[in-house]
């Protein structure tokens, strides 16, 4: 958790920075995407949010592979979250750090054999199927996150390099404190 006024900036940041990037450079006006998103950088500030889902047992997930078997073995509400957060996770990375994907693949882990776009692009519309009790999400939005998986990435990769080039011009809101 963070301090609420550093909280409250940092959303401002990122949603100036998505809205800029989503409706300014790629001309998306879906003020629901552009909102998801921008509360997806917020949450994946907090390291616990990048890797929410657990084992039954506690044990942290971090990678696709296993979030994908930990996602069918359960149902309802459960299996749809943790289809999200996968979609999440794809975008995520797929977006911001795509490099980091080029050493998943040298690095030997079981992720290397994924491809994260398309995997984030299926969780999310698994996601989109599943009826809930009280969805948080509606199922149009993951439908959308699923079928324009690739310029929310694009889109995402615009946020960064907006955020890089406010970076060298000067001062960004500071570096958010994270409590365990």
């Amino acid at each position: 958790m963070y301090p609420s006024q550093s909280n409250q900036d940092l959303r401002r940041f990122f949603a100036g920075l998505t809205e800029f990037a989503f409706e300014g450079r790629l001309g998306v006006a879906d003020p629901p995407l552009v909102e998801y998103i921008s509360e997806l950088l917020t949450r994946f500030l907090d390291f616990n949010a990048i890797y929410a889902v657990r084992s039954p047992a506690g044990k942290r997930l971090d990678q696709v592979a296993d979030m994908l078997a930990e996602a069918e073995a359960r149902s309802g509400d459960a299996r749809r979250e943790v289809h999200r957060h996968i979609g999440d996770f794809a975008l995520f990375w797929t977006g911001l750090f795509p490099e980091s994907l080029d050493r998943l693949k040298r690095g030997g882990f079981k992720d290397a054999l994924l491809d994260y776009r398309q995997t984030g692009k299926r969780a999310y519309f698994i996601a989109s199927t599943i009826d809930t009790q009280q969805p948080r999400i509606e199922n149009g939005l993951l439908q959308r996150l699923s079928h324009d998986f690739e310029l929310c990435a694009y889109g995402l990769g615009e946020v960064r390099r907006e955020w890089q080039r406010l970076e060298d011009d000067g001062p960004i809101p500071p570096k958010p404190i994270i409590f365990n």
